[in-house]
């Protein structure tokens, strides 16, 4: 086992708040930090392996997986359920391995609850301003106003879950938005729940003080 337990990092926020350039940058800094890889009942697309993109599993088992506790979250979406594996996030906490979840309020409440609970680190971002939301969308340039519209009910939808995190960054500036999350990772690491040698260590030192009695 590790000197230290993996964090379950999950990082929610609006369509246009930053989170995928923040991912990106946060796996940059720690090229150890990995992305859970989700299971679905979907078909397999052209190019998908089964264990890289995703788990791919029939309904039933999906179903027998969630009776039996082994997802951590999961949703129906579209005809499909999909959900995060419990086994595969366990064991890479016992060897130290911080695992990022890109889901929404529902799948981070979720976790949140689970039995893995106690190495959840949930980070919610806010952007500046909901005009300059809708501006980063429009800035995307890749959806009709009509999509754009759903998207931002869609946000404040996620945004109207902020105060169920840990944490809560306002990304009005990246840089400093992106020091202020490798902060909070770096201080989570070093959580008692986080260190399993810790009670070793001090009974090592109750029994060194006792001798000096």
């Amino acid at each position: 086992m590790s000197d230290r337990r993996g964090l379950l990092i999950i990082l929610s926020s609006p369509s246009g708040a930053g989170k995928s350039t923040l991912t990106r940058r946060l796996r940059e800094w720690d090229d150890s930090l990995s992305f859970s890889v989700s299971a679905t009942t979907r078909a397999p697309r052209d190019g998908e392996q089964d264990g890289r993109d995703y788990h791919f599993l029939s309904e039933e088992k999906f179903k027998q997986d969630v009776v039996n506790g082994d997802m951590l979250e999961h949703a129906h979406v579209f005809g499909n359920f999909y959900g995060s594996p419990r086994k595969p996030v366990q064991a890479a906490i016992d060897r130290g391995q911080d695992v990022l979840f890109d889901i929404d309020w529902q799948g981070a409440q979720q976790i949140s609850n689970s039995a893995l609970q106690a190495h959840v680190l949930s980070i919610f971002l806010l952007p500046p301003s909901i005009s300059e939301l809708h501006r980063r969308l429009e800035m995307r340039g890749q959806d009709s106003a009509k999509v754009i519209a759903k998207r931002m009910q869609k946000s404040w939808d996620e945004i109207s879950h902020w105060d169920s995190y840990d944490f809560v960054l306002v990304n009005d500036d990246l840089d400093a938005t992106e020091a202020k999350l490798k902060s909070i990772v770096t201080a989570a690491r070093l959580r008692r729940s986080q260190q399993p040698g810790l009670n070793d260590h001090v009974r090592v030192l109750h029994a060194e003080f006792e001798g000096m009695q």
